[in-house]
């Protein structure tokens, strides 16, 4: 285990003036705090985070961030307190200590929404200072490199978590050594198989091409020598990972792979960049379509270099990256390589710090920037995981703007990047001055003139033709914003028929000065609400008219004893629906309705997923079949959006004096283990509710999904229920299941 000196003498070698206090301070506090604490390898806790700083150190970070380092597990597995942080080392450093702590204490497998709220938190706290970051992929790094220390199934999730989510990250923050690490690491917990293979075949390759790579590079040496051009030749080889992964997406085999191995150039200016492309292309021949200038134009994550390849001397195919020395360095390290950090960061002198202003930073505000679009956590994942997965082209708008696409991007992906507006309006696009098709996938270079169209309504459709987080957010908007017009026709005609049953002329114009009565912010979010169901026509009307009272009386309720409800829509037509009776088995889901101002009977039933009182409800028209009534919330509801003539605004009507129970659908993933099964069917028989019927879903090794439909008697005895079963040692998860 590294010593308190040795740790010290690590940052001197980069930062002479370093402040030894500090960092002895959080490497003593660190040990005392972790004290006799253990990892899973049986080694001493307190090594974990000595290695994540000796990590950073090779990063070259300044004595904060190591301290961060240090200290970053200390709230979490630890007696300390933010507040003995801030005492001991400063709230910046206890504000860092803190932020990695809350990333630390959330779930990130458990379930999709969980892991979409820790990556927007993560990210949010990236973008208030990056050393999080820092930390954060050294922290990652370190576990990756320890994980065989870990139970099977518990390393197979760390490692597809940080193939999906981290090794992407770091890449996007230009940090390509992390990034290919991380994806080395995981790749052998993933594909142990496939690693092996591919790790024997590469190593095989280069035993044979020794000779030939050690020619080249003294052959390059001595052309650059030659013309007095000062340059570093060293041939580097393909990692595992981008192998495999090459052979996959283009159905290659190991054989037909002509760019294993590369050579990196490395000179001392940007003009000698272009004076060894130079002199390379007029001694070789350049291969079309293979040479790329990111020098000219940067990538996304400040990636600067040139890319081209040579048919060599031996008639073989060489691929070559010619970059300055500063380059490399954030090709490497990425925002770790702008400039050594200050404390506070907040008034860093110039070259201190990193700008907010560089290429991966404005990729992490244009992340930021969809959070505040109301995307749901799991099309922020979605979304945010396309954007990194991604390699990048560029177009050019006609007046020669450079916009930056994923690779596979479309017209639709580029309209939207340009502006929304511009998206919302597309009708058509012309493609280096040719009209094509808004399906094309659009290519390095190309000039890309977006055709508009006011009247222009963006189609559904167009969510599955994008890859743009951005595009499909933009899109799926527009998709309720149509929707929601929909709604506010359906809301209008509701109202309508109500005000005109209750002698009272309706207006949108009379809603705008009850609008907060109602609780909304516009006209139309009153005439979407009454449309949905979400808002009573009878409360706009008391909105307006305080004073106004329903005087109608209601038919007497049938068979009361039988377990009848009442149901009543908005314009007054009371519903009996057949319910349970408490002493029965089997719920009634037919039956005659008597419905006012209607001639004769209409059966009632209950969606599968079931209704229970506290919910808000519609019903929906079964042409020949009757009414059958959904909670609003039910996603099988999209299926009559073309149909509003289909739907009845409706609400309970419910008689406290008669004891009813009602039908409720919920998911329970038991943890594998004896009994488990029993503890759940106790744990609903003590809340007084009935199990009609159980299955289970899904088995893994360590958990089952059972679907279960109850008997509840409302809204608060369900919600209790599903928090006791969520309290229970053998419940991993219990909700409810809505369509």
């Amino acid at each position: 285990m590294m010593r308190q000196y040795e740790l010290v003498e690590r940052v001197q070698r980069y930062k002479p003036d370093v402040n030894e206090a500090l960092l002895n301070k959080a490497y003593v506090y660190a040990m005392q705090k972790h004290g006799h604490q253990k990892r899973a390898s049986g080694d001493p806790y307190f090594s974990h985070p000595l290695e994540v700083a000796a990590i950073l150190t090779d990063m070259h970070m300044d004595e904060a961030t190591i301290a961060v380092a240090l200290l970053h597990d200390t709230i979490e597995d630890t007696s300390a307190t933010r507040q003995e942080i801030d005492a001991l080392f400063g709230q910046d450093l206890g504000r860092l200590v803190e932020g990695l702590t809350k990333l630390k204490k959330l779930d990130l497998v458990s379930k999709k929404a969980e892991q979409a709220e820790n990556l927007r938190k993560l990210l949010l706290a990236i973008a208030q200072d990056v050393r999080v970051l820092l930390v954060k992929l050294a922290d990652r790094m370190h576990n990756m490199r320890t994980l065989d220390h870990m139970a099977p199934e518990k390393r197979l999730r760390i490692a597809e978590e940080t193939m999906d989510i981290y090794a992407p990250l770091a890449g996007r923050m230009g940090m390509q050594g992390v990034r290919e690490e991380l994806e080395e690491l995981a790749f052998r917990h993933i594909n142990p198989e496939a690693f092996e293979t591919v790790t024997h075949r590469l190593a095989d390759i280069f035993e044979r091409n020794k000779t030939t790579l050690t020619d080249i590079e003294k052959l390059l040496s001595e052309l650059f020598a030659r013309f007095g051009i000062t340059a570093s030749v060293k041939s580097r080889q393909k990692k595992a990972w981008s192998v495999f992964r090459k052979m996959e997406t283009k159905a290659l085999s190991f054989e037909q792979l002509s760019d294993i191995f590369g050579f990196r150039v490395l000179v001392g200016s940007v003009e000698d960049c272009y004076r060894v492309l130079g002199l390379i292309h007029t001694t070789w021949s350049m291969v079309p379509g293979r040479f790329k200038d990111y020098i000219s134009t940067p990538k996304q994550n400040d990636y600067s270099s040139i890319h081209t390849t040579i048919v060599g001397p031996a008639k073989q195919r060489i691929e070559l990256q010619i970059r300055t020395d500063d380059m490399n360095k954030i090709a490497e390290y990425g925002v770790a390589a702008h400039a050594l950090y200050k404390d506070g960061m907040t008034k860093a002198p110039a070259g201190h710090g990193v700008s907010k202003d560089t290429n991966a930073y404005a990729w992490l505000r244009r992340t930021i920037e969809a959070l505040a679009e109301g995307d749901s956590p799991e099309d922020f994942l979605e979304n945010t995981k396309l954007e990194l997965f991604q390699d990048q082209v560029f177009c050019f708008t006609p007046k020669g703007k450079l916009i930056a696409l994923p690779r596979g991007a479309t017209p639709i992906d580029f309209a939207y990047a340009v502006h929304t507006d511009v998206g919302d309006t597309c009708v058509g696009v012309k493609v280096n001055g040719h009209v094509m098709p808004l399906m094309t996938e659009l290519k390095n270079g190309d000039e890309v003139e977006i055709i508009r169209s006011k009247a222009q309504v963006p189609p559904a459709a167009w969510e599955s033709m994008v890859v743009t987080g951005k595009a499909r957010a933009a899109i799926r908007r527009a998709t309720k914003n149509a929707i929601r017009k929909q709604y506010s026709g359906l809301g209008i005609r509701i109202l309508e028929r109500a005000f005109d049953r209750s002698g009272k002329t309706f207006s949108k114009e009379k809603l705008k000065p009850v609008l907060h009565r109602l609780g909304q912010k516009e006209i139309d979010d009153v005439l979407a609400a009454v449309g949905r169901g979400e808002l009573p026509s009878q409360y706009v009307i008391k909105a307006l008219f305080p004073d106004y009272k329903d005087e109608r009386v209601p038919p007497v309720p049938r068979q009361r004893e039988e377990g009848w409800f009442n149901i009543r829509n908005a314009a007054g037509m009371l519903f009996q629906v057949p319910g349970r009776s408490s002493s029965s088995r089997k719920t009634r889901t037919d039956g005659a309705l008597p419905i006012r101002g209607v001639q004769g009977d209409l059966p009632v039933k209950f969606a599968p997923e079931g209704a229970v009182p506290g919910d808000r409800i519609v019903g929906i028209l079964e042409p020949g079949q009757g009414i059958t009534i959904y909670p609003i919330q039910s996603p099988s509801l999209t299926a009559f959006d073309d149909h509003p003539e289909r739907w009845i605004d409706v609400r309970w009507d419910i008689d406290e004096a008669t004891a009813e129970r009602f039908p409720a659908r919920i998911s329970v993933t038991l943890i594998n283990a004896p009994g488990s099964l029993a503890e759940i069917a106790g744990v609903i028989a003590a809340n007084d509710a009935n199990i009609h019927n159980l299955s289970m879903v899904s088995t893994a090794p360590d958990f089952t999904e059972v679907l279960i439909d109850l008997e509840v008697w409302d809204l608060k005895h369900l919600n209790r229920l599903l928090s006791q079963l969520k309290d229970t040692s053998s419940v991993s998860d219990a909700r409810r299941v809505n369509g």
